[in-house]
């Protein structure tokens, strides 16, 4: 690749203690758009409300061209066009989808980078072919240990020139709900979500959910690229290997009440019976406890859950909040089947992934 200039991306870093949003990353801040947290009233996020992040240049791919190649360590190779997909069998899946990165700008000290605070999430309705089909079709070997999945969008990452490539293990990827997706909310995927098609691997967090898909690679080893060994890991130190980021940990969002300030967002409700919603979810298992407090985190009492609507999308809880008027710091935590707990401080990590404490909505009643 020859050599890069230093201005390039350069290394990962952790904010001064008295440094700010830098213009980079405000620049990062507007093209990659959160979801307004009014809209946790929506059981589907409006496709205009759903998270976006792209990690390069949106392609431009022409879905009468496109093709997608199955290689590797299968006995068949495949080369398929959009309509080969669409009339294999179709699955629609209601998924919560969530960035690895989200919370990180309320870490301290504050990971550089994309600086989501807790938006980067929202839940589609996505239609597509189950992947363990076409691998079934295209005949893994034996000796198969992992498949790699590449996109159509490519840059630089920390001086790495690529393009976007995932792994995942051989099993994971044969999970029967697993899609390659052509459809959100009923419609064609739009460019900015993955068009032609995007790979959806529910309960995982975003990083995984590879768009403008066109590259599925079968392999006899572990995945090495560069989004799976050094980008989204779980570390303290620079130079440490840490551990994977996988699926998505339980976390609840209020809804925030009343109305906003304009630029704090402070909330205004007023006195009397407030009722307070928002979603909670998690990649691991069925969220089954919600608990709110009004008070910062010293006292906690449990919310209602309404029924799930689908294994890996948000379920709505509500509340029923006597307020008084003051100046209140409201937050939600989950709880899901398998024990796992949101916590309410931060667990701090140095890319700030998986980040799931306690939101903090500070409301003042009149």
């Amino acid at each position: 690749m020859g050599t890069v200039d230093p201005w390039v991306s350069a290394p990962a870093r952790i904010a001064d203690p008295d440094e700010g949003i830098s213009v980079d990353e405000l620049r990062l801040a507007a093209r990659n758009h959160g979801m307004p947290l009014e809209a946790l009233r929506y059981d589907v996020t409006p496709p205009g409300l759903h998270y976006l992040l792209t990690h390069y240049d949106i392609p431009a791919l022409d879905p009468g061209a496109w093709r997608l190649t199955v290689s590797g360590a299968v006995a068949r190779p495949l080369s398929l066009g959009l309509e080969d997909l669409r009339v294999r069998p179709r699955v629609t899946q209601r998924v919560t989808l969530e960035c690895a990165g989200n919370g990180r700008a309320r870490l301290q000290p504050r990971p550089v980078s994309q600086p989501w605070l807790d938006e980067a999430v929202g839940t589609a309705e996505w239609t597509g072919t189950p992947l363990a089909g076409v691998l079934a079709e295209a005949g893994v070997a034996a000796t198969a240990v992992d498949v790699a999945f590449a996109g159509a969008d490519r840059g630089f990452e920390r001086g790495v020139e690529q393009d976007y490539r995932r792994g995942l293990s051989l099993g994971e990827a044969m999970r029967d709900d697993i899609l390659l997706v052509d459809e959100m909310d009923g419609r064609p995927l739009p460019p900015q979500h993955g068009a032609p098609v995007r790979l959806i691997v529910p309960g995982w967090y975003g990083m995984a959910h590879v768009k403008w898909l066109v590259e599925v690679t079968v392999l006899e080893a572990e995945f090495g690229g560069y989004q799976n060994v050094t980008s989204y890991r779980l570390k303290q130190d620079a130079d440490e290997p840490g551990e994977p980021v996988t699926r998505i940990m339980p976390k609840a969002l209020v809804q925030p009440p009343g109305v906003p300030d304009f630029q704090s967002r402070v909330r205004v409700v007023d006195s009397g019976v407030v009722e307070l919603t928002g979603r909670a979810w998690s990649g691991w298992a069925p969220v089954d406890t919600v608990e709110i407090s009004v008070d910062d985190g010293v006292s906690w009492r449990p919310a209602e859950l309404e029924p799930p609507a689908d294994p890996y999308a948000w379920r709505l809880w509500r509340y029923v909040w006597d307020a008084a008027p003051g100046r209140y710091e409201l937050r939600a935590r989950a709880r899901d089947t398998s024990g796992n707990e949101q916590p309410v401080g931060q667990a701090w990590n140095r890319q700030g992934m998986a980040n799931n404490h306690a939101q903090r909505v500070t409301v003042v009643v009149r």
